[in-house]
C-alpha cells in the first residue's frame, strides 16, 4: 500500500467575485500575475519546494484554464507515477450527487483519494494567496506540539482584525479560542486559511460533519475539533503573505513587484517560483521607446512608452502609446498613441489608437461600487476598445466595444459598460 507522510489538497474552486470582470470567464487562482504567473503558481511551488510531492487541485467554477496551466504537473516536478498533482472536480455519484458546496465539503467528497495514499498529515491550501513559505517547517511545528490540528496565522493590524478568522493562543501557542470576524477581536492573529491535520482528526471530522450544508473549515470543522478537546496549535507566520481577493489588493501586489527592492522576491535562487513557460521570443524594445521601472514579459513588442507597470507575455504597445501605474496581462494589444493610467487590461484586450484610459475625476461606479473601485480602470479579456474614445476611472469594460456605445466618445467614471454579459 501506498504511504505518504503528508499530502495537500489545495482549493481552487472559487468564483472570486470581487475581481469583478477578471474572473468571468476563468477561476480566481488562474488569473495571471507578475507578468508571466498564474496566482496558483505560488502554492504549488511552496509545495514542491517544500518537499511534498502528493498535491490534489479541487476545481469547480470555470475550471478550463486552470486544468491547461497544471496540465500533468511538469513545470513543479509533479508528473509522479505515484502521488504528484491530481485535478479533482466534483463527480457524479451513485445516489446524491451535489457540486461543493464549502470548502470542507470539497474535501470531503475527495475522502477516497485521500485514502489511497493514508497520509499521516493532511496540509489545507487556498489557492489563491501570494506568498512563500516551507510547509515543513509548520509541519515540525504541528508534531513538536503533538497537536491534531495546526492553524497557520499571522499577526494583522488590531483595527483590520475583524475582517478575519482570529484565533487566540496562550504563550505555548495552544489555541483557546477561535473567532470567525469577530466584531470585538480578543487578539490580532489572523488565519491564513492553512491547516495541517492530523489524519484521523480531520477524517472523523469531515465524517462527523458531512451532512452539514455549506460545511466549511473555519465555520464548522475547526470549532467542531475545539470543542471535542482536540489540541490545535497556531503556527506564526511573519513572512509577505497577500490575500488578491480584490481588484486593489491585486493591483497593489502587482505593483510591489516593480519596488527596487521587492519585498516579495520572484527570483530568489533557493526558493523558486515555477509556471508553465511558452516558448516565446525575447522582448522587443524599439530605439525610441522609453521604459521605467516595470516588468516585461517575453515575446512582448515595446514601441511607445511604459512606467511603473507589468507587462505580460506577447504583449504589443505601439508608437506613441504611454502605460503608466497599470496591468497589461498577455497579448494584449495598446494602440498606437493610446494612453491608459492606472488600469488593468486583461488577456488579449486591444485598445484601440489614441485611446484614453483611466482619466478623468474619480466617482463611485454605479452597478458594483465596491469591485470596481480604488481609482481603477479595467478591460476585460477579449475586449475591443475603439479608437479615440476615453474611458474614466473605476469604470469595467467587456466585450467587442463600438464608438456608438459611447455617447460623445466618453464613458465617464464610475460607469460599466457590458457588451460581453461578464459584469455579475
Amino acid at each position: 500500500m501506498i504511504k505518504k507522510e503528508m499530502i495537500a489538497m489545495l482549493l481552487a474552486g472559487g468564483q472570486g467575485s470581487r475581481l469583478g470582470v477578471l474572473t468571468s470567464k476563468v477561476a480566481k487562482p488562474a488569473v495571471a500575475f507578475g507578468g508571466k504567473y498564474r496566482i496558483i503558481d505560488f502554492p504549488l511551488s511552496n509545495c514542491i519546494n517544500s518537499g511534498i510531492d502528493t498535491v490534489g487541485v479541487l476545481t469547480q467554477y470555470q475550471p478550463l484554464r486552470l486544468n491547461t496551466h497544471i496540465g500533468i504537473g511538469i513545470p513543479w516536478d509533479l508528473d509522479r507515477n505515484v502521488g504528484g498533482v491530481t485535478v479533482l472536480p466534483p463527480y457524479e455519484k451513485v445516489g446524491k450527487t451535489e457540486w461543493y458546496t464549502g470548502t470542507a465539503n470539497a474535501i470531503y467528497q475527495n475522502l477516497a483519494y485521500m485514502e489511497s495514499y493514508n497520509p499521516d498529515y493532511v496540509l489545507i491550501l487556498s489557492g489563491d494567496h501570494i506568498y512563500k513559505m516551507d510547509y515543513e517547517v509548520m509541519l515540525d511545528f504541528h508534531k513538536a506540539h503533538n497537536a491534531d490540528v495546526s492553524i497557520a496565522v499571522m499577526p494583522v493590524p488590531q483595527e483590520e482584525a475583524s475582517r478575519f478568522g482570529i484565533v487566540v493562543a496562550d504563550e505555548n501557542g495552544k489555541i483557546t479560542e477561535f473567532q470567525e470576524k469577530p466584531k470585538e477581536p480578543k487578539s490580532n492573529l489572523a488565519s491564513m486559511g492553512i491547516y495541517i491535520f492530523s489524519w484521523p482528526a480531520l477524517r472523523e471530522a469531515l465524517i462527523s460533519l458531512s451532512e452539514q450544508s455549506n460545511c466549511d473549515f473555519g465555520k464548522h470543522v475547526i470549532p467542531y475539533c475545539h470543542e471535542k478537546g482536540e489540541t490545535l496549535v497556531a503556527y506564526e507566520y511573519n513572512g509577505y503573505w497577500k490575500d488578491v481577493g480584490t481588484l486593489g489588493s491585486y493591483w497593489e501586489a502587482n505593483m510591489e513587484l516593480i519596488d527596487i527592492i521587492p519585498e516579495f522576491n520572484l527570483y530568489e535562487e533557493f526558493w523558486k517560483i515555477y509556471t508553465t513557460n511558452d516558448i516565446l521570443p525575447p522582448q522587443f524594445v524599439s530605439a525610441e521607446s522609453v521604459i521605467e521601472r516595470s516588468l516585461i514579459g517575453d515575446g512582448s513588442e515595446i514601441y511607445g512608452e511604459v512606467y511603473n507597470s507589468i507587462i505580460g507575455c506577447g504583449v504589443v504597445i505601439e508608437k506613441g502609446a504611454v502605460v503608466r501605474d497599470s496591468i497589461i496581462m498577455q497579448n494584449a494589444v495598446i494602440g498606437a498613441g493610446a494612453v491608459v493610467e492606472k488600469g488593468i487590461i486583461a488577456e488579449n484586450a486591444v485598445i484601440g489608437a489614441g485611446a484614453q484610459i483611466g482619466i478623468g475625476e474619480e466617482l463611485p461606479n454605479k452597478v458594483k461600487p465596491s469591485v470596481y473601485a480604488f481609482g481603477l480602470a479595467v478591460i476585460g479579456e477579449n475586449a475591443v476598445i475603439p479608437s479615440n474614445v476615453r474611458i474614466g476611472k473605476n469604470t469595467a469594460v467587456t466585450g467587442v466595444t463600438e464608438p456608438e456605445d459611447y455617447p460623445n466618445g466618453v464613458l465617464e467614471s464610475g460607469e460599466t459598460l457590458d457588451k460581453a454579459g461578464d459584469v455579475q
